[in-house]
């Protein structure tokens, strides 16, 4: 039986095979992807990358990789990410590393987006995981009173919690804090990523919907190749 290490290690080495030369790729951020960003580099290959975090691009160049910025693009090939939990026709919550609005940035400017897990974040409805919103630091307790606004608009009682880390807020690469909503059971996630973009001071929430075209999702028996 394949450890939870060990089936994010394949996911990342099956990821890796889908890329070629020439192309530019996004990589993702979190464990999972860092096994993908650690297997693609030894392929060698020439290739540009744009990271969606700077934990990221610092394995990225420390591995003898090239890393771009996003603005230095027109497009993105293919980008490979992994994801807190993949639901229904692909939907997705990401954040956990709280990077996902430049994962977000990252995956809409690409042709074709593949999340990579391991078979425990596969579910068959999404909200257990905590729902990450990334939110300006300026007003954010008064931004975080809209957002139970904005649940409450979806009949979700929830009031979610700063997230903190060695005594003070976590500091996204974008400046940005981040709130945590524990939902339990997500029955509308489309209404949810509505209401949650429509509050001002709200960047962006973890809802990743409509956005991944394929999942490689490693278990016992090998990796499974899921579409929408």
């Amino acid at each position: 039986m394949m450890g939870v290490e060990e089936q994010k290690r394949a996911a990342g080495e099956a990821a890796a095979a889908l890329v070629a030369a020439h192309m530019t790729v996004g990589l993702g951020t979190g464990s999972t992807a860092a096994w993908f960003v650690k297997a693609l580099a030894v392929r060698a290959l020439d290739i540009r990358c744009v990271s969606t975090s700077k934990a990221t691009a610092d394995l990225a160049v420390s591995l003898g990789m090239t890393v771009i910025e996003l603005d230095a693009v027109s497009v993105i090939d293919l980008t490979i990410d992994g994801a807190d939990e993949i639901g229904p026709g692909l939907s997705l919550i990401k954040g956990g590393g709280a990077a996902l609005l430049r994962e977000k940035l990252v995956w809409e400017a690409s042709r074709r987006c593949v999340v990579i897990a391991d078979a425990g974040k596969r579910v068959p409805r999404l909200g257990a995981f905590p729902l990450p919103i990334e939110v300006v630091a300026f007003g954010h307790t008064s931004t975080a009173r809209r957002i139970c606004d904005a649940f409450a608009e979806c009949d979700m009682g929830i009031a979610p919690r700063l997230r903190i880390r060695d005594g003070g807020p976590v500091i996204t690469d974008g400046g940005n804090y981040i709130y945590d909503a524990a939902c339990g059971a997500i029955l509308d996630p489309a209404l949810l990523a509505d209401a949650l973009k429509s509050v001002t001071g709200v960047v962006d929430h973890g809802l990743f919907l409509d956005l991944a075209d394929a999942a490689l999702i490693a278990t016992d028996s090998g990796v499974e190749h899921l579409t929408p």
